[in-house]
């Protein structure tokens, strides 16, 4: 996969594929799995494999002490956002940048929701040029690692659950099926399931 750096990516999720320039956004609705485990030794991360069971994503966190800074890369291992966190708030607060680096305007920000806010929306995530601004939610279902993001139209983009197999036998907490709906960014979902992970202590 070549090095790219993601454009406004709420403008991505009203393209169609052929307008779109991410290798990342496709016409069909794409199932990923997630492993919440490194492929490093000693490492912290996660890794995501296709339908095809060829790795697409990683996060790699070298430093087990430290979960402020964090780099989504493809299978190559170019950076396709570095995800670091504001340090003194409380509630939490994450932006994502693009391959350049921690610098400049983020493309996207994540902010944690408090305990009286409503207690399935666990995150409120801002990506369009003044990232103040609602895009995506991201709401809890019936377990920590099971979530969905939706719209502003409350349309569900994506989904994450524990994946099971045929026969409905759970593969373990940190085995999870993510499902992305047609002409999403599967790196920015992605992004989103790193930062989920990140809040709940899973990297």
């Amino acid at each position: 996969m070549a090095k790219i750096c993601p454009e406004l990516l709420l403008q991505q999720s009203s393209s169609s594929p052929s307008s779109s320039s991410s290798p990342y956004v496709t016409s069909i609705r794409e199932t990923f799995t997630i492993w919440m485990k490194s492929l490093v030794f000693h490492g912290n991360g996660c890794t995501v494999f296709n339908s095809k069971g060829e790795i697409v994503f990683r996060v790699d966190n070298y430093q087990e002490s430290c979960r402020d800074e964090v780099c989504l890369m493809d299978l190559k291992g170019q950076v396709l956002f570095s995800i670091k966190r504001e340090k003194l708030r409380v509630l939490g607060r994450w932006n994502g940048y693009g391959c350049g680096g921690i610098k400049g305007r983020p493309l996207f920000q994540v902010r944690r929701n408090g305990m009286f806010s409503r207690e399935d929306v666990i995150c409120n995530v801002g990506c369009d040029e003044n990232v103040g601004n609602n895009c995506y939610k991201i709401q809890q279902l019936d377990k920590k690692s099971s979530f969905k993001v939706t719209n502003t139209a409350g349309q569900v983009v994506a989904e994450v659950k524990q994946k099971k197999s045929s026969k409905g036998i759970g593969y373990g907490d940190d085995v999870l099926t993510l499902e992305v709906e047609p002409n999403i960014d599967h790196s920015l979902i992605v992004a989103l399931v790193t930062i989920c992970g990140l809040i709940h202590g899973k990297l």
